[in-house]
């Protein structure tokens, strides 16, 4: 059961940070855009976006935690791997916050900083990834 359990997370895990990914990608082009058409299509695609990949950080999360509590998973490691998943909650939590300020038209972002913003998923999946294979303390 443990295999199929740690199988379902990875994939969850993974089409969760597929969303993460991608939905900056969709901030940058609103932060550039003037267009109203193209805006209400580029909000349309972000709302649906975050709101599936909330779905999939749900089981995501849940199967991480019958991991560890139901087989008893420990190490240091595994203390640095849950302070950044938190953080990317938080970052999952920002990109929600930050759809809200463009729907409401309150983006005082530049398509720059999005770029940069887009960049922390992936060094956080970076850090989790060595931190669950290479277990280094």
């Amino acid at each position: 059961m443990y295999l199929w359990i740690k199988a379902l997370h990875i994939v969850f895990i993974a089409s969760w940070f597929a969303g993460l990914f991608y939905l900056p990608r969709i901030y940058v082009n609103l932060a550039q855009e003037s267009n109203p058409a193209a805006v209400e299509r580029l909000l349309g695609m972000a709302r649906r976006l975050f709101r599936f990949t909330t779905i999939l950080a749900v089981p995501a999360l849940v199967l991480g935690i019958w991991l560890w509590l139901g087989y008893g998973i420990r190490g240091g490691w595994l203390h640095a791997k849950l302070a950044l998943v938190i953080l990317v909650i938080g970052y999952h939590h920002a990109c929600g916050s930050l759809l809200k300020k463009f729907a409401a038209g309150q983006n005082k972002r530049s398509h720059k900083w999005f770029r940069y913003f887009n960049e922390v998923p992936v060094l956080l999946l970076l850090a989790i990834v060595i931190l669950v294979v290479v277990k280094p303390f």
